[in-house]
């Protein structure tokens, strides 16, 4: 090829770069004024993070101020299980589980708050804030934001560990009528003042319900829920998901992350999106393109 035909492809390529922008901009502006205005809650989960923490330029951090910037309402409650198990690991303590949720002893209970609230939250914010927003981080102590009950399984005394009991929606009101972000670690607090370590699926769906959220995305590290062939399913209604539950296509970690989207839209939220994570911009793709994950609807 000449070095005219070169630099004439060149030249043609940073021209169309620009159209392109423009047009994907123009097919995006139907999805902006859908969600104009409404609250979208975003569970970012320890495992969706990848390398395990936020960090300034985090396509994460940047995707949601832009949320914030085109005026949509965005909420961010984040795990950190498998943060927790390096900092227990490092520390010498070994976990126990029952059905999935750490058994949690005071000791235990203090470094889950520590990795929580102390490290991931303020790693959040920090990078929220970094991409050009203005992020708070909150745990379920702030404000009793997220009162807690002692949960038990099969009569299994898991310890500090709770579900979420009553979400204090008011709290986040306050919120909701500033250009703050609000960050929020699954920490909750008991009648009785004490901490509680509560899954952060589960109270990413309460906390949603209890806003009335138009989207609930639930970040993880797999595609959506798939059907018999290993394909992702792109929409379920309430009821079919639950079928597919009873004949065992929902099956293993999905059928916790399904009912608690199912729980979330029976409480009001609109609709419910389980989605790779670890995707660059996977919550733009849900919201602003086709769709990338399963959504769940009432009906």
């Amino acid at each position: 090829m000449s070095a005219d035909l070169s630099q004439g492809f060149e030249t043609l390529a940073s021209r169309a770069e620009p159209a392109l922008k423009a047009a994907v901009l123009a097919q995006a502006l139907p999805y902006l004024r859908q969600y104009a205005g409404a609250t979208i809650l975003v569970k970012y989960g320890g495992h969706a993070m990848g390398a395990g923490h936020a960090s300034a330029g985090d396509p994460f951090a940047a995707d949601v101020v832009l949320l914030q910037q085109v005026g949509i309402k965005p909420i961010v409650v984040h795990g950190g299980g498998p943060q927790i198990g390096q900092m227990l690991e490092r520390l010498g303590i070994r976990s126990r589980f029952v059905d999935g949720l750490r058994v949690t002893d005071r000791a235990t209970m203090e470094i889950v708050e520590m990795v929580l609230s102390g490290t991931i939250n303020k790693q959040l914010v920090a990078a929220i804030n970094a991409a050009g927003g203005c992020a708070i981080g909150l745990s379920g102590k702030d404000g009793e934001l997220i009162r807690a009950r002692k949960l038990r399984r099969d009569g299994d005394d898991l310890g500090f560990v709770g579900e979420p009991e009553r979400v204090d929606g008011r709290v986040l009101a306050t919120f909701r009528a500033s250009d703050l972000i609000p960050v929020i670690a699954p920490v909750g607090v008991g009648a009785d003042g004490a901490t509680y370590n509560i899954n952060a699926d589960t109270v990413a769906g309460a906390v949603a319900a209890a806003v009335n959220a138009k989207r609930f995305l639930l970040l993880t590290d797999v595609a959506g829920v798939l059907d018999a062939d290993r394909r992702l399913i792109p929409e379920l209604t309430a009821a079919e998901a639950r079928r597919l539950v009873a004949d065992g296509t929902i099956s293993g970690g999905m059928i916790p992350k399904v009912e608690t989207c199912l729980e979330a839209v029976e409480g009001g939220v609109e609709a419910a999106v389980i989605l790779d994570g670890r995707v660059p911009h996977a919550i733009l793709l849900e919201l602003f393109t086709e769709g990338a994950g399963t959504l769940i609807r009432r009906g």
